[in-house]
């Protein structure tokens, strides 16, 4: 097994061979989730620079005295509040040469940057860590699946819990106390639990809605532990399920699963998209699926890449994204199936267990 400080010198070889692909020796990666996955240094800066200088001949961090950093990595410059740092960048880059910028560095150093090295071309060169960071390593991996393990329990609970007259937000704060107590550091996002009617907005927030008999229920929800998130919706019925609605959450399983059923590397994503979309729009339904198919997913919910009919991505063995098809009927009923996949050698892994199927619960 490769020793962490191993896997973070793959990583930066990886992001090192994209930029020289595009012909740029040196980058500045500013993005704190992007430094560490590159470094293993994990600091929030806040409004205060903080910045790592990409290059093959040997990486540099800017720091502030301020980030407890007992031992970097790489070189290492430091800086106090008084001091210039945009001028300490200045001094270390080749200005005859492209500089990279990712696309999290603020205005209010870029711009101070380009003034101190003028004729210096700046690019915009988030793809060369976001491709990378699209396609898991092994330690990723397992860190996902582990998230989508404990999203299973969390999910299984939550079903078992909700009843008859509760309301969404207290299916919320279950939600939130479930991911405590299995140690989780965060929530992905803030959980959806939807009732009824309000299950047709796929982005509705708890309130005080009470559960109904014969309502759906929307559940999308997501932890986050060592840094990693996960994320799945299942949508259930309150002890009775209408005709009409149970059929639509069986053609949106289907189109889960169509779409899930193609993923293997090569495949473009916007054939996923068009497989899910062309299912649900053959029954009817198509102008109330509004939303892509799905996105990538990391160390954040929603990573660069999605799933979409305009995607110009192909999968890649090691992406995670979701698959998420809907059906949102303004004003009536919504039903979402989402599963986080992983593109494998040969297919994909579905990194989510719980039943998609319609059932009753509450």
């Amino acid at each position: 097994m490769k020793t962490m400080e191993e896997v973070w010198k793959a990583r930066r070889e990886r992001v090192l061979g994209a930029m020289e692909a595009q012909g740029l020796e040196q980058m500045i990666v500013s993005d704190p989730k992007s430094v560490w996955y590159l470094t293993g240094v994990d600091v929030e800066p806040y409004e205060r620079l903080f910045a790592l200088y990409l290059r093959k001949e040997g990486s540099v961090l800017f720091l502030n005295r301020l980030f407890h950093v007992p031992n970097p990595p790489c070189e290492a410059v430091w800086m106090t509040d008084t001091d210039d740092g945009v001028g300490m960048i200045a001094a270390r880059v080749d200005k005859t040469k492209p500089l990279g910028i990712d696309k999290e560095w603020p205005a209010r150093f870029l711009l101070p940057l380009m003034a101190a090295c003028p004729g210096m071309e700046c690019r915009l060169a988030s793809d060369c860590v976001d491709d990378a960071r699209a396609r898991k390593d092994e330690a990723e991996r397992e860190l996902m699946r582990m998230n989508s393990r404990l999203n299973d329990e969390v999910m299984r609970r939550t079903a078992a819990f909700l009843k008859e007259g509760m309301t969404e937000k207290e299916g919320e704060a279950f939600v939130l106390a479930q991911y405590k107590e299995l140690g989780c550091e965060d929530v992905s996002f803030a959980p959806i639990v939807s009732f009824g009617a309000n299950a047709a907005d796929p982005h509705h927030m708890p309130d005080e809605t009470r559960l109904k008999a014969g309502d759906c229920i929307v559940l999308d929800i997501g932890g986050k532990k060592q840094r990693y998130c996960s994320d799945m919706t299942r949508t259930y019925f309150c002890k009775e399920a209408d005709p009409k609605y149970a059929a639509i959450h069986d053609l949106v399983r289907r189109a889960n699963e169509a779409a899930e059923a193609l993923v293997k590397p090569g495949v473009k994503l916007s054939e996923l998209d068009a497989a899910a979309r062309d299912l649900i729009a053959a029954e009817g339904y198509g102008e109330y699926f509004t939303h892509r198919l799905g996105h990538f997913i990391g160390q954040t919910d929603h990573e660069q890449g999605d799933v979409s009919s305009t995607s110009p991505l192909v999968a890649e063995e090691g992406m995670i994204f979701s698959i998420e098809p809907g059906v949102y009927l303004p004003g009536e009923f919504g039903v979402r199936v989402e599963d986080l996949v992983l593109v494998t050698a040969d297919g994909c892994e579905v990194l989510n267990q719980v039943n998609k199927h319609w059932s009753l619960i509450g």
